[in-house]
């Protein structure tokens, strides 16, 4: 099955996950069979999805209009024949339980088209003994969505020990047109990514608790308040479920070992019914209303040092087992659990040998397989960190687009090709991403500066001719490589300057709307031209210039497609925080940057954590901007755009 071929969506269970996933295919445009077992569920279920897209349309965030058409690709079942008989992809989202699933499947198989995928909607469970139910392994794979599916971005694509690479893209495509962002789990290990990097960490909560180690109080305001996490550790327990997280501890600890052994604490919450938020209590006691209240001040240096700990190891086994690299467990990590920045991050900022010695003093206290160090973490360890291997790319490398140096604790990245303007290239995006890896690990960087190489420009945008023309796919990849690499800048816990001197257009202004601030000489020249080229801002300019300037000036300065922009109207539509003569222009970013690299970095970090945190959520609009990316990308009018502004010429667009 191609993706292209995909119009009809299954789905098997109304509950909370089924309803959700229902809907999020329904907006996509695809007709969708729900079926649960009963009338009772399958129309609970349905009602749900009405009053969702209902609140959707009352926040404006879709038309009443679309509402209405996402409803009626909607048909309620019960019958399983009729729900799955011409159904091109299968997605099961029925109760965690291995024989439940199992029996789905032995039924689904007799109904299914030959060539329809399944793909299970499970946390934790093999994906290859559930594929080996079925005629067509080969065609079963894992797609796991987040809670609620219609707001949570991550899906997880897993691949079974039979799944094809065919239905594995076929199944991403699926998820990126639901308005995701997949990523793809490459071997079939119990917890797949995010449950496997969570889980533990919630264990390891209540084996602290339970060991006289720590507080609950201590615990949570080291995790939420210290680190940095949305929710402390047994606050997110309580979210969760404690029966979910005991059910995947009890089968991740089947299939994995001791190592994995849910905590006798844990179980006594289970037995006596106490779940959390969904039965009134739990670690915490919520009948009186109030929330949870966790204290700022009670945490604790030793218990952060274990927690990053105890999660880079389970980073190390992932990367090791060939689950995933760093950077996608990074990626799944900050989308499905909302942390500000990457395990695999966090942990080389922390210094993979610390955490290795904290790991190794645990088991000598108390001697439990959970402290045993992965051989993998120690090889990263002497290596230079999860960034530093060569699976991931290394940092240790010569830069070919871009000068990188560190000068009185500003580390700065001088893009390097004044030839073509200071274009931007495939690989400097590669380069800029490992130079931030640099700087993020280099303690003595207090800030960070953008520059461009002399003064005709700041960067003239992307050298497309450094791209080969390719799908609709390939583009939105090419889109969501740019949106990320600059989106490192924002997630940069140090200040980041940009000084623009020259032409500052296209992609090159995209990459200065991602730092913290912007400086600009007086010759300096403003604008976004994609339009030009029958294109969009398609690195994230249709979001992060919004959030500077209001929708109202973005959409004149995309809309317009002007690049003659001055740095006085910048400086009016507060997107430049500074002009500056020409002559005075190269002292003053020297004293900003070195000011900047003065300040607390504490303060400066947990300053623009706070800030991003409260902005509204941008990542289904950059979804929407890198897919709009793709589909311009193979239109008739981006090329007749590219072919005039080779000839010199006005385009002559047709609206194909």
């Amino acid at each position: 099955m191609d993706f292209e071929d995909i119009d009809t969506v299954a789905v098997l269970g109304a509950g909370n996950m089924g309803h959700g996933i229902t809907e999020v295919a329904a907006l996509a445009g695809y007709d969708v069979r729900m079926r649960d077992i009963e009338d009772e569920f399958v129309q609970d279920g349905y009602d749900s999805i009405e009053w969702s897209l209902d609140k959707l349309a009352e926040k404006d965030q879709i038309t009443e209009e679309e509402a209405e058409a996402a409803l009626d690709r909607v048909t309620p079942l019960v019958d399983l024949e009729e729900a799955v008989g011409d159904a091109d992809v299968v997605v099961e989202a029925v109760p965690e339980k291995m024989e439940i699933k199992k029996d789905v499947y032995t039924d689904v198989e007799e109904h299914a088209p030959d060539e329809a995928i399944f793909a299970t909607n499970t946390s934790s469970l093999s994906i290859t003994e559930l594929s080996e139910v079925t005629e067509r392994p080969e065609q079963f794979c894992g797609m796991h969505f987040f809670n609620p599916p219609v707001r949570m971005q991550l899906v997880e694509v897993i691949s079974g020990a039979h799944t094809s690479d065919e239905t594995l893209d076929a199944v991403e495509e699926l998820a990126e047109a639901f308005g995701k962002t997949p990523v793809r789990v490459r071997k079939d290990s119990p917890g797949f990514i995010v449950n496997r990097i969570a889980v533990p960490q919630m264990n390891e909560a209540a084996w602290l608790v339970s060991e006289d180690e720590a507080t609950i109080a201590e615990v949570d305001a080291t995790t939420k308040h210290d680190m940095g996490l949305p929710m402390g550790a047994f606050e997110l327990s309580d979210y969760v479920g404690l029966d979910v997280s005991f059910d995947v501890l009890e089968y991740v600890n089947g299939e994995l070992g001791r190592a994995y052994e849910p905590c006798p604490l844990l179980r006594e919450k289970v037995e006596a019914e106490e779940f959390g938020t969904k039965s009134g209590k739990g670690f915490y006691d919520y009948d009186g209303g109030e929330g949870v209240q966790i204290p700022r001040d009670e945490g604790r240096e030793d218990l952060q040092s274990l927690f990053v700990a105890v999660t880079a190891n389970e980073v190390a086994k992932l990367v090791d087992e060939d689950v995933a690299d760093p950077a996608e467990i990074d990626e799944a990590v900050m989308l499905g659990l909302g942390w500000p920045q990457g395990p695999a991050k966090m942990a080389d900022e922390h210094g993979l040998a610390d955490l290795v010695e904290t790991l190794d003093e645990w088991h000598e206290r108390h001697d439990h397989p959970r402290y045993e160090a992965a051989d993998y973490l120690r090889e990263v360890a002497e290596s230079g960190g999860f960034y530093g291997t060569e699976e991931s790319g290394g940092r240790d490398r010569e830069f070919e687009t871009i000068t990188v140096s560190v000068e009185e604790r500003v580390g700065r990245v001088e893009i390097d090709r004044p030839h073509r303007m200071n274009t931007i290239t495939l690989e400097m995006l590669d380069e800029i991403d490992a130079a931030i890896d640099e700087f993020e690990a280099d303690e003595d960087v207090r800030a960070v500066l953008l520059t461009g190489a002399g003064d005709r420009a700041f960067s003239a945008g992307f050298d497309a001719s450094t791209a080969a023309a390719g799908s609709g796919i390939e583009a939105q990849e090419l889109s969501r490589k740019g949106q990320q690499t600059f989106g490192r800048f924002e997630e940069c816990p140090k200040p980041v300057v940009a000084a623009i001197d020259g032409y500052c257009l296209g992609g090159g202004m995209e990459l200065a709307t991602a730092a913290d601030i912007r400086i600009a000489s007086e010759r300096a020249q403003f604008g976004q031209p994609e339009h030009n080229l029958g294109l969009l801002p398609g690195w994230g300019g249709t979001q992060r210039l919004r959030a500077i300037v209001g929708e109202g000036r973005a959409k004149e300065i995309i809309f317009t497609a002007r690049r003659d922009y001055d740095p006085e109207t910048m400086y009016d539509y507060d997107f430049v925080n500074e002009v500056v003569a020409n002559d005075e222009f190269e002292a003053r970013v020297a004293e900003l940057t070195s000011d900047l690299a003065a300040g607390p970095p504490v303060a400066q970090k947990f300053t623009k954590m706070a800030m991003h945190a409260g902005r509204d959520d941008t990542d289904a609009g950059l979804e929407v901007e890198n897919f709009a990316f793709g589909h311009l990308f193979t239109t008739d009018d981006m090329w007749e755009g590219m072919a005039a502004f080779q000839e010199d010429r006005e385009p002559e667009f047709e609206g194909k």
